[in-house]
């Protein structure tokens, strides 16, 4: 069996199954050349629908398997505890953890001088339109780096980060991020609902306003800050707006505290090695 042609999923719960159907339908990845080990029936049989081969227990992949990639997505609890019986790939295998909060210390604890890579995907990875903050230890070569990059790839955007410790300080940005948006997005709906629109029409303009302002944003030469002030007639009903948003302490300053809480709580989460 080629090393180079097999994947080892372990754990198909959202982000797993975002990554094998991203490897599948994005990537171009064989479904058979991926190896899920997932103990629930229920999300085994949604691998096996997508055409994965499929295990109960890590005991049951073939002795013959070398894979190139054993990528880590279950709870971060349960890592300590189940990493041992992957440990005879470690020799080969690049291993990819995106369970939050469990530093690269807690692997090699386990794997020793293994290429060992923390990336932590949000929540749009499941449309493949995710964001993927990643760091790799010292014994994750150049051609493993590159390889690691096209698996997540598949699900998003990749991020490479000069130090571990801004996975966290990332968490806090694109892994929480959404969530704020989608609470923005509920508040600009209560909003329109205040001044008047009826409900179904204030949740479709909420939710259309935010798609299509990211969706400018992200194509647009110009700056977030550039764009605020094209919208931003003198005087008009966005000034207005703006000078609410804008006063001291405004949204900048809640976003930023609620950045900060999170990025603690990330902090404190983290798992000692």
């Amino acid at each position: 069996m080629d090393q180079s042609d097999e994947i080892v999923l372990v754990g198909c719960g959202n982000m797993g199954f975002a990554l094998l159907e991203g490897w599948v339908g994005r990537a171009g990845i064989p479904a058979g050349r991926v190896h899920v080990v997932e103990p629930a029936e229920a999300l085994r049989s949604r691998a096996v629908a997508v055409g994965a081969i499929v295990y109960a227990d890590a005991a049951d992949l073939p002795q013959a398997l070398l894979p190139r990639a054993v990528i880590v997505a279950v709870k971060p609890q349960i890592v300590g505890t189940m990493l041992g019986a992957y440990r005879r790939f470690s020799g080969t295998a690049a291993f990819v953890s995106i369970a939050a909060g469990v530093p690269i210390s807690n692997f090699e604890a386990t794997l020793g001088d293994s290429a060992i890579v923390r990336a932590m995907p949000n929540m749009p990875a499941s449309i493949g339109l995710g964001v993927i903050a990643a760091f790799a230890n010292t014994h994750t070569g150049d051609v493993q780096l590159a390889y690691v990059t096209d698996l997540l790839a598949a699900v998003g955007n990749v991020h490479w980060l000069a130090e571990e410790r801004l996975v966290d300080a990332a968490t806090a940005i694109s892994g929480s991020g959404p969530a704020y948006l989608f609470h923005f997005i509920e508040c600009l709906t209560g909003a329109g609902i205040a001044v008047g629109l009826p409900a179904e029409t204030a949740h479709a303009l909420a939710k259309q306003t935010v798609s299509g302002a990211a969706a400018l944003a992200m194509t647009s030469a110009f700056s977030p800050a550039e764009l605020r002030q094209q919208v931003t007639s003198p005087n008009g009903t966005t000034a207005a707006a703006l000078e609410v948003l804008m006063a001291e302490p405004g949204l900048a300053d809640l976003v930023k505290r609620a950045a900060t809480a999170a990025h603690h709580r990330a902090l404190e989460l983290a798992m000692p090695a």
